[in-house]
């Protein structure tokens, strides 16, 4: 096991999109994104924005495990199911982990709105590899 955990450093989507870490651990990240200037045609949440903080909480939860092993993440599997639309405020996303082993994390997903009130669901699968060998 590794000392040197990896720390989230947000990408140019996630930047665009707003998101701001509140919480990061192997076992859970927590995220905030507006809804403000991340809206579909209808003026609701988009679900690709939606979809985008899903992948970024569950994938840098699983890369946080997979530093404490020398090792990186690869996304294999993102699955999403919008329940509700948002037209306003802040959403949070939860990552919560439901395996973490050697070779795969698998992340459950929740993302709310200010109220609490479920929004979307999902779960990510990432592969753990080495940082110099071929990722697919």
């Amino acid at each position: 096991m590794s000392d040197t955990r990896w720390r989230i450093v947000p990408g140019d989507l996630d930047l665009k999109l707003g998101i701001t870490v509140l919480d990061e651990s192997p076992d859970r990240v927590v995220a905030t994104m507006p809804v403000a200037g991340n809206t579909q045609s209808l003026g609701r949440l988009h679900g690709g924005a939606s979809a985008a903080l899903a992948e970024a909480i569950g994938s840098w939860a699983a890369m946080i495990h997979a530093s404490t092993m020398g090792r990186v993440c690869v996304g294999v599997d993102l699955n999403i199911t919008h329940h509700r639309g948002a037209r306003a405020g802040l959403v949070t996303g939860t990552a919560t982990a439901l395996h973490r082993g050697r070779r795969m994390a698998t992340y459950d997903i929740r993302i709310e709105d200010e109220e609490g009130t479920l929004l979307a669901t999902g779960r990510i699968s990432n592969l753990l590899v080495d940082p110099d060998g071929p990722v697919g």
